[in-house]
């Protein structure tokens, strides 16, 4: 079942899972997927925290003994959390070493309430990375205008940052110029750029969902542009990845050691069923990216995916004139991508405060009784 996922690999495009849980690490089921599925990477977010532990499956007892030491509901969280990711740093620890450092890595977000705070998601991700203490493990933090200065802040403190919840090509060029500015201060401290790495998560499938909700409302005339926009748009998004890491600023820090920051394709389960499920992975074929995906989508793709080469370079005429074409049917480009990024914030925001409830609700069950 695997060939089509192994020449997707074999296109340059990464594998990684868009899902955790302990279950799924003390099971062997993460293991077997990298074993079998070429899956070489795991991302997280606020929704598969909530999901896993609210499941319960292999929480109970690290919440019975965090209820015991009567910690913060924050705390739990965190040391839930972070333990998850570290096991499963240490699962992919052979595909970090055997990628130098490219791949074999699980990404944890910061809160998602700092999202609109420099200096705590700076602090945050400190806090982050000494708490996992693993070198395989990237740092989220999205790409909010507060979270474009705490790229460059976080990166020129030798931490590896997965940038996420991008969704327009304008702010997508502000992180690549983060992420730079954040090489060039590592740099200038000392440090060994060769370390570190990143990904830049450019959200695709809830731009589909958008736009071709405001077409609908515009009649049939406007139905024919439906299920395009969010392809038009991350192949854009690769046209000016090549734009920038083959620029001369750039090159100067490649020269020196530095790593390109790879376009991840993130939400690339297809919403819509009257889509192919293997919309988001087959048609965003290119070198040296990252397509992270879940388990559905992942099972999917092994199954039936058709991968034909790269499916991305070589449509930029086409994309734009698609995203010109949305335009003029009075689609806002940048109201869509701006609505965008407050819901996807808002949702982690919610997710997170959902969490925090039933993790609390736990502690208090399992708190011992005063003497």
């Amino acid at each position: 079942m695997t060939d089509a996922l192994k020449r997707l690999s074999d296109e340059g495009v990464a594998i990684w899972l868009d899902d955790l849980s302990r279950k799924r690490i003390t099971s062997g089921n993460l293991a077997e997927l990298i074993d079998q599925s070429h899956v070489v990477g795991v991302t997280t977010n606020p929704s598969i925290f909530q999901k896993a532990i609210s499941a319960g499956d292999g929480y109970e007892q690290q919440l019975a003994d965090l209820a015991a030491r009567r910690v913060t509901v924050e705390e739990a969280i965190r040391m839930i959390t972070t333990a998850d990711v570290r096991d499963a740093a240490d699962i992919l620890r052979p595909v970090f070493d055997a990628t130098d450092g490219q791949d074999g890595r699980v990404s944890i977000e910061v809160d998602p309430r700092l999202a609109h705070n420099t200096k705590a998601t700076v602090a945050e991700a400190k806090q982050l990375a000494w708490l996992v203490d693993r070198p395989n493990t990237f740092i989220k933090i999205p790409a909010t205008k507060a979270g474009l200065p705490a790229i460059t802040e976080t990166i020129g403190l030798g931490i590896s940052v997965n940038v996420t919840l991008i969704f327009s090509l304008e702010r997508y060029r502000a992180v690549m110029d983060a992420y730079l500015a954040g090489i060039e201060k590592a740099k200038a401290a000392g440090l060994d750029i060769s370390k570190i790495h990143s990904v830049a998560s450019f959200f695709v499938s809830r731009v589909d969902t958008e736009i071709d909700k405001r077409l609908d409302a515009l009649g049939d005339d406007a139905k024919k542009l439906k299920g395009k926009a969010a392809l038009a748009n991350a192949r854009l998004a690769y046209q000016a990845y090549e734009e920038v890491f083959s620029s001369d600023r750039w090159t100067a820090l490649e020269s020196a050691g530095g790593n390109r920051q790879r376009p991840l394709w993130a939400s690339t389960g297809v919403k819509d069923p009257a889509y192919k499920d293997t919309l988001y992975v087959v048609e965003l074929v290119a070198p040296n990216t990252v397509n992270t995906m879940p388990e559905a989508t992942l099972e999917a793709a092994a199954d039936h995916a058709e991968i034909t080469g790269d499916t991305v370079r070589g449509t930029y005429d086409e994309a734009q004139s698609q995203l010109d074409d949305l335009a003029a049917a009075g689609i806002s480009y940048d109201d869509v991508v701006q609505l965008l990024e407050d819901e996807g914030v808002d949702k982690f925001k919610a997710s997170w405060v959902d969490l925090l409830k039933s993790t609390e609700a736990e502690l208090k069950r399992l708190s011992p009784s005063e003497a």
